[in-house]
């Protein structure tokens, strides 16, 4: 794909034809080559955009219309299929290069591994940067079954690269003992099971920087997000989580991107969580990108 051209396929609702123009940049990374339990969320971006064609371009959350905002729809990154290696290269160039246009990257998923490269691509433009990661599952492992390119490793790896202390986890309600111990031990912020309320208790701390937001669609329960590969029983609403984009917009922060993982419509024939998800890319959109 070339930054230059529309994509050519479906796009997400109301989507700009300039990528020169937009703010933000809409970006798809269809991986899941490194799942633990099922496969299918590399049909997350296509889903999550067909889903937003029955959106009103209006959000009365924010009290904001699509055509505030301009932004591009540049299609899926061309993944080599099954090899995850090359396939984190491939993200990680794509993304620098929307960064380094000063665009907002605004990335749909895929498992949760393809956030790792974004992040090495934003914490090269933004080396103070801080994450919120919203999730069911820690990502804290070191490797899962000797492999260390995992979508359960991710965040461990973020704490590695921007620091321990520079990341702030969410709704976590999933892991092994060793990552909930790593949490308390490295410097990292873990709230567990619950989103809201410890977010807007931390955000004032965080005023004033730039800030990098993560959602595993996992972390809704089950009940309003069945399609995604390691559901988790014990989780949040779709009504909390629109919560929290309101609340996260409104904070005193600098959001410098953002991305919806683990969306797997295969194992949703209702299509509520593809609905979900593109309800919550509207109102990233509205909320964050300035």
């Amino acid at each position: 794909m070339k930054f230059d051209e529309a994509y050519s396929g479906k796009v997400f609702i109301m989507a700009g034809q300039d990528y020169n123009q937009a703010d933000a940049v809409i970006y798809g990374m269809p991986m899941d080559w490194t799942v633990s339990f099922r496969p299918g969320s590399r049909f997350g971006p296509g889903r999550i955009r067909e889903a937003s064609i029955g959106l009103e371009e209006y959000s009365p959350y924010l009290d904001k219309h699509l055509e505030e905002v301009s932004y591009f729809d540049a299609g899926d990154i061309p993944l080599p299929f099954g090899n995850a290696e090359r396939s984190l290269t491939e993200i990680k160039n794509y993304v620098s290069k929307i960064v380094h246009d000063g665009k907002f990257p605004l990335g749909l998923g895929g498992e949760h591994l393809v956030t790792w490269p974004v992040i090495q691509a934003v914490h090269e433009m933004y080396p103070d940067m801080v994450l919120i990661h919203i999730d069911a599952h820690a990502d804290l492992r070191e490797e899962y079954e000797g492999e260390v390119l995992s979508h359960s490793t991710p965040i461990r790896k973020i704490c590695e690269l921007i620091g321990a202390h520079h990341v702030y986890s969410f709704g976590i309600r999933s892991g092994m003992r060793e990552e909930f111990q790593f949490a308390k031990q490295s410097g990292m912020y873990m709230a567990k099971y619950n989103v809201f309320a410890p977010l807007r208790e931390m955000l004032p701390k965080l005023a004033g920087k730039k800030v990098y937001v993560t959602i595993d669609i996992d972390v809704l329960d089950p009940a309003f997000a069945p399609g995604t590969g390691t559901a988790e029983a014990g989780g949040i609403t779709s009504a909390e989580m629109l919560d929290v984009i309101q609340l996260i917009a409104n904070a005193n922060v600098e959001v410098i991107g953002a991305d919806v993982v683990e969306v797997a419509p295969i194992y949703d024939h209702s299509e509520k969580t593809a609905i979900a998800a593109s309800k919550f890319i509207r109102e990233m959109l509205l909320g964050w990108v300035k």
